[in-house]
């Protein structure tokens, strides 16, 4: 019953039978909890089951490697759980985990896998974290990164993203959230994209305003993004802050949501923020633009509307024009 004194909680798939003669013989909950030989034993075991684990991962033998698959794929989830709750094991339950990629989706690799194939330049590992895989892959905070040929780690479990607020960084390499903050690439940015990058700014400035004004208490604020390259706009989030799939999440299960608002980006070559330039004059038809792109940026960011009619009309209201 007080297995977990013995067993950390995210390897609660293991089963069997402790023999110590170093445990009391009257043994209670509050004995179990303050006892240093029940922690020496627990600690022991986490190490055991992971060196375990990682033994058959990083095994050539096929057989090995495919007991891995079996079992990651059944309780890779749980695993993840260790990254919030094991911090003296963080790095080898890291080691253990595997993701698709926006290079092949089909085959997951690890953390390990991905440095082994960082281009020239690139100074942190970029992940993205989606409702499913399909979602990832069509993302359009991905854009940029498969223009310049840079991979990203598709996570798609709903554990993902609570769980990489506890793992800032893998083997000394940063790991960046690309759909949170600026993006950084650092080196791999040239000089001229970054000049072109504040001209768009300076330029779009008496649109971004008047979107600013017109989305009000939606938006955090509005930006000229750096990072689309086929997509109108996309929604950005804060360091440290919830997702717009997070927040629903944690809506769907009852628990009290912060609140949070996102920063939307615009993408200044797209003919539908063009459209929005030309329109500037026309309040009505600039508001219910506005209103349509912020939307379309929520639902590909896995948010959920709140007023599916209202977004239904307005796009209408703007086809038949």
């Amino acid at each position: 019953d007080d297995a977990e004194q013995l067993l950390p909680m995210y390897l609660r798939f293991v089963k069997g039978v402790i023999d110590s003669a170093d445990l009391p013989l009257n043994v209670s909950r509050e004995i179990l909890q303050e006892s240093r030989d029940v922690k020496s034993i627990r600690d022991g075991n986490a190490r055991r089951i992971l060196t375990l684990l990682a033994s058959l991962a990083n095994s050539e033998d096929s057989d090995k490697q495919e007991k891995f698959v079996q079992f990651y794929s059944e309780f890779g989830d749980v695993i993840k759980e260790g990254l919030g709750e094991d911090m003296g094991n963080q790095e080898r339950i890291a080691k253990l985990l595997r993701y698709a990629t926006s290079t092949n989706d089909k085959v997951e690799i690890s953390f390990e896998d991905y440095k082994g194939r960082m281009i020239d330049g690139q100074k942190a590992i970029y992940y993205l974290t989606a409702d499913n895989l399909a979602a990832a892959k069509n993302s359009p905070q991905l854009e940029l990164f498969k223009k310049k040929g840079i991979e990203v780690i598709l996570m798609t479990s709903r554990v993902d993203e609570w769980a990489m607020n506890f793992l800032t960084s893998f083997d000394g390499t940063p790991l960046q959230n690309i759909a949170k903050g600026a993006v950084d690439l650092g080196d791999l940015q040239d000089e001229a994209e970054k000049a072109e990058a504040e001209k768009a700014q300076e330029t779009m400035k008496p649109v971004v305003d008047k979107l600013k004004t017109v989305l009000g208490a939606r938006a955090k604020d509005v930006k000229v993004s750096t990072r689309l390259v086929d997509s109108p706009a996309c929604l950005v989030v804060g360091e440290g802050e919830l997702s717009p799939q997070m927040i629903q999440m944690l809506k769907q299960m009852g628990q009290d949501v912060p609140e949070s608002k996102p920063t939307l980006e615009v993408n200044p070559d797209h003919p539908l923020i063009k459209k929005l330039e030309d329109s500037e004059q026309s309040n009505d038809n600039f508001d219910k633009l506005a209103q349509v792109i912020f939307d379309q940026a929520l639902l590909a960011d896995g948010g959920q509307l709140e007023d599916p009619a209202a977004y239904l009309k307005r796009v209408n209201e703007l086809l038949m024009r």
